[in-house]
């Protein structure tokens, strides 16, 4: 039985045939259906039947597997004693009685342990409670074999044949896996990927990879690493630029370690429209860039066979019509120019005017339809994830009292340099965009329910405050139990307006929102704050966008991750030479 078609090694006794693969084993419906005909049907790790299923009875079975309320033969609650039987009705099995025996059954020890082992790296521990597991017929499922190759994959060891022999052994577990017919998911290839890559046979990652689609399994991004880097180490960039187009087959969005690694081994090839390629996408996915990157792309400037690539005639009209096309900040043109480039580390004034070559840069314009069905989106996770009632009670609410010139996140704002909430900075905040708003009205101050009812909200100062707030229409208070970030974030996308909060918003909760519109949106909308002695200031956002830009002249400037535009200024690269008309 094969996994792959182009590795010689596998595993001890189990090399690799062109004409067998690993899919095989589960797509053939007569092979899957055989599986769970022959196989006893589990509930919570304890068998529901003892004996194999005839075909006829194989529906019915299932179909009691289903329920909601599942019944336990005896060898389901052998753990328990007859009075405990009696206690929860006969056969119906309490929630906490069927916890309990979950994590009691020799399945769920094992499973504890093995996550144990998982989140401090040991290996030698993991594989000998996997073979101790499989001495005494422990039956492993597809959690159980995630983790051992999760485990071998991450073991480094201290010298090569420690390493050889973590992956030798994972190489085992995923051979046993598909022996005992336990299905595979994304978490099962991505592993056993890595553990191509550690052997540095990219080929063989890259042939798991895809495969998963023969399972209906989508990859992710974290799949496509293994065969990726391995090719770009190995300077093999037709077999990295086919892993690319794959991954953008799948409809999987390279980010900025993949696009840097493409961005490399372009520049070592002399690419050229690769690298034009890849510094476009890089603008609409990453936007600012890291340290290792800018180096990669500096280097590519200041390279001789840069210097030789470039129209040293072009179209004005069409370059300028590709600008507007875009929004601003980039035509599309490919390279303009030629000669060698100048290549400086520099900054931005407030305005934007690049302090090395002078040119202003762009304010990229968002175009609304993307603002509608990104609210739209907001909505919708919303809705997943608070009470839908009280989400749509706000919608309404905002219906009727919008729309507002700012939305303020008013527990932020509060406790900007304070060790309690502070209504007073909160309402000089308040004040300043009152009186910046051409309608001269109140922004929308968002505050979870217990900060209006409780603490500091009952001295007398502040009830007065948080009254006028609310006969104004410029308070929304957010129920028990709910994130306020979902309200505050919705009302300024769907108000179209300014959101005036110093937070980042990069944990889990902005991280679905993607990467590709929320950044952009972001960067045109947040209203950061500084407090010091002297007072509150409000930073706007900025009159330019902070992303790679390509000029109408052919110049480059290419934001970093140094600097926060606030304290410290932002470092960006710019790369221009003559431009001969």
């Amino acid at each position: 039985m094969l996994l792959c078609t182009s590795s010689t090694f596998f595993a001890p006794s189990f090399n690799a045939k062109s004409s067998q693969y690993l899919c095989s084993y589960f797509t053939k419906k007569t092979h899957l259906l055989s599986f769970f005909k022959n196989s006893p049907i589990c509930c919570n790790h304890s068998y529901l039947f003892s004996k194999h299923i005839k075909d006829s009875n194989f529906i019915g079975a299932h179909s009691l597997f289903m329920k909601k309320k599942a019944t336990f033969s005896n060898s389901a609650i052998s753990a328990t004693s007859q009075s405990d039987e009696k206690s929860v009705g006969g056969n119906v099995v309490s929630k906490r009685l069927k916890k309990k025996v979950r994590r009691d059954a020799p399945e769920g020890v094992l499973r504890f342990k093995l996550d144990m082992c998982s989140k401090v790296g040991d290996v030698v521990e993991g594989l000998r409670l996997y073979d101790e597991a499989r001495r005494n017929g422990v039956e492993l499922n597809q959690h159980h074999y995630n983790v051992m190759l999760y485990l071998c994959s991450q073991n480094r060891g201290e010298n090569g044949s420690d390493l050889k022999l973590a992956c030798k052994r994972g190489f085992e577990i995923f051979q046993q896996m598909i022996i005992d017919k336990v299905p595979p998911n994304e978490a099962t290839f991505t592993n056993a990927a890595r553990l191509a890559s550690v052997m540095e046979d990219p080929e063989m990652a890259f042939d798991l990879v895809k495969q998963m689609k023969g399972f209906g399994i989508m990859p992710k991004l974290r799949s496509y690493g293994p065969p990726l880097f391995g090719f770009c180490k190995k300077g093999m960039v037709d077999k990295a630029y086919e892993v690319d187009a794959h991954m953008i087959e799948s409809g999987v969005v390279a980010e900025e370690p993949e696009l840097s690694s493409l961005l490399k081994i372009s520049a070592d090839v002399n690419n050229a429209d690769k690298m034009y390629e890849l510094l476009h996408r890089l603008r609409t996915s990453v936007r600012q860039v890291t340290e290792s990157t800018v180096g990669v792309i500096e280097d590519w400037f200041k390279s001789e066979h840069a210097a030789k690539i470039g129209k040293g005639d072009w179209d004005v009209i069409k370059v300028r019509e590709g600008v507007v096309r875009g929004g601003g900040g980039w035509h599309g043109q490919g390279w303009l120019g030629h000669g060698q480039w100048r290549v400086v580390r520099t900054q931005m004034d407030k305005k934007g005017v690049c302090g090395s070559c002078g040119e202003r840069l762009a304010c990229i314009d968002i175009d609304p339809r993307e603002t509608e069905k990104f609210a739209i989106s907001l909505s919708k996770l919303a809705f997943g994830r608070e009470v839908k009632a009280d989400f749509i009670r706000f919608q309404e609410w905002l219906q009727q009292h919008g729309p507002f010139d700012a939305v303020v996140d008013g527990a932020n704002v509060s406790l900007i340099n304070q060790q309690t909430f502070n209504f007073s900075q909160l309402n000089n905040v308040v004040n300043r965009l009152h009186d910046m708003s051409p309608s001269k009205k109140f922004p929308l101050v968002i505050l979870h329910k217990s900060r209006v009812n409780g603490g500091p909200a009952q001295s007398p100062c502040n009830k007065k405050l948080l009254e006028r707030w609310k006969k104004s229409g410029a308070l929304y208070a957010t129920p028990a139990g709910s994130n306020d970030d979902w309200y505050w974030l919705y009302a300024a996308v769907s108000c179209k307006c300014l959101l005036v909060t110093n937070d980042e918003m990069r944990d889990h909760l902005f991280q679905l929102l993607g990467t590709s519109f929320f950044p952009r949106w972001k960067e045109k909308h947040q209203v950061r704050l500084s407090v010091s002695r002297s007072g509150i200031d409000l930073h706007m956002p900025p009159p330019y966008s902070i992303v790679i830009q390509e000029s109408e002249n052919g110049g480059w400037h290419v934001p970093t991750t140094t600097g926060d535009d606030l304290e410290t200024p932002r470092q960006w690269l710019c790369a221009t030479r003559p431009v001969k008309r």
